[in-house]
């Protein structure tokens, strides 16, 4: 799996980084999100796939 983050559409509601904390980050000064790991294991493949469901801007884009 491969992730995609698109910055400019994200809305920083965060839901991501609850959802696979090991692959999203916030940053501090506007709550953007942050891809820490575009190549996640699979052990995190269903966290990540609840991300992208989750995001209210659509974001989050995964290719499999």
């Amino acid at each position: 799996m491969k992730v995609l983050l698109d910055q400019d559409k994200c809305v920083a509601s965060g839901q991501c980084v609850v959802a696979a904390p090991d692959v999203f980050d916030q940053r501090d000064e506007d709550g953007i999100a942050v891809l820490l790991d575009a190549t996640p294991p699979a052990s995190g493949a269903e966290d990540v796939r609840h991300a992208a469901a989750v995001c209210p801007a659509l974001a989050i884009i995964l290719e499999e």
